[in-house]
């Protein structure tokens, strides 16, 4: 398979990079308004600080959807400081759903550390997630200060609602699939496309329209989003099977959790044989370890779930770009955006 060309870096490209120390500002604003009780576990989830409370440099996230919201606000010629309120609650909204979703997978890690609920438990951790997706909104009604009229506001809270709701279901599907064998390529794509392309897409949605009336340009920069977004999980998936955990930054753990990420899903529907037998078996178990991690990997190899996986990402990421084509803005404008979907395509973290 032909990939675009593009040296694969363990890192943003740089004028993604540029909009970090703007981004954590306006996040450590917001978190720092929260209660107290509550704000160590926040700024130790975003790697500001150790469990103790100390100042650090832990590892963070890669900021891709406050980045992606803030390309799209210069792409319609817009201010980004006034995109940032947005950029922040878009961010906190998926640390919502991490702290969550590592207590539901019984994920261990997170950037190279401890997760949340590892150090505080469950019960807390699931307080934690819950601040987070109310800092959320806080964040986006500070776009009032920015001069951003209420009818938008009110409408930029309903597209960011309607995406969180999108997420959760997406991720009830998620657990669902889990304990069933009968999942088809299609639920897969459909649960994706909720749990991971809605919030990408809301993303870049709400950058543009914040800084521009709601038009054609926003509606394909949504549908920009939803596709990336797609390729995104899809290269997640792959990573979760095949990644290494010094760069990914957790297990590749899909396999022992059994979870249906899409090659295990192509793999149980075009297995053969004994092939077939043996993916099952492993899937119907409760645990897969050792050896057997090996043999699932061997079937889908053998199924070309891998190869399959790869060119489905490759598709979304063409149906992105066409997407970003069909808002007919100048090319110097939609360069920054094609430039980080080619990064997320080929990312190896």
């Amino acid at each position: 398979m032909e990939w675009p060309s593009m040296n694969i870096k363990r890192s943003l490209p740089d004028f993604c990079t540029s909009y970090h120390d703007a981004v954590r500002a306006e996040l450590e604003k917001v978190i720092d308004s929260s209660p107290s009780a509550l704000r160590n576990m926040l700024r130790y989830h975003m790697g500001w600080q150790d469990e103790h409370g100390c100042p650090c440099r832990g590892e963070s996230g890669k900021f891709i959807r406050p980045t992606l919201c803030l390309l799209s606000c210069e792409a319609v010629g817009g201010d980004t400081s006034q995109a940032m309120p947005v950029a922040a609650a878009v961010e906190l909204i998926h640390s919502f759903s991490l702290i969550h979703d590592d207590i539901e997978d019984a994920s261990y890690d997170r950037h190279h550390r401890p997760a949340v609920w590892r150090l505080w438990g469950q019960p807390q951790a699931i307080n934690a997630g819950d601040a987070m997706f109310a800092l959320a909104y806080q964040a986006l009604l500070k776009l009032k200060e920015k001069g951003i009229a209420d009818d938008k506001i009110a409408i930029s809270t309903r597209m960011l609602s309607l995406a969180c709701l999108e997420l959760c279901e997406g991720q009830y599907l998620d657990l669902e699939y889990e304990n069933r064998l009968d999942i088809t390529v299609d639920d897969y794509l459909g649960m994706a496309a909720k749990k991971t392309a809605a919030l990408l897409a809301v993303s870049t949605a709400l950058g543009a329209y914040v800084s521009s009336e709601y038009s054609r340009v926003v509606d394909s920069l949504h549908l920009f989003g939803r596709e990336l977004g797609m390729a995104f999980q899809i290269r997640d998936d792959i990573m979760g099977i095949w990644g290494m955990e010094e760069n990914t930054g957790k297990s590749a753990g899909d396999i022992p959790r059994r979870k249906k990420t899409l090659p295990v899903v192509y793999g149980l529907q075009h297995s053969a044989g004994k092939g077939k037998a043996s993916l099952q078996k492993l899937y119907a178990q409760e645990f897969i370890v050792g050896e057997d991690i090996a043999e699932v990997k061997r079937v889908l190899e053998r199924s070309g779930a891998r190869a399959y996986a790869e060119n489905l990402a490759e598709q979304h990421y063409h149906r992105a770009l066409a997407q970003l084509e069909a808002t007919g803005l100048d090319s110097s404008r939609k360069a920054p955006l094609k430039e980080i979907a080619c990064f997320l395509l080929k990312r190896d973290f």
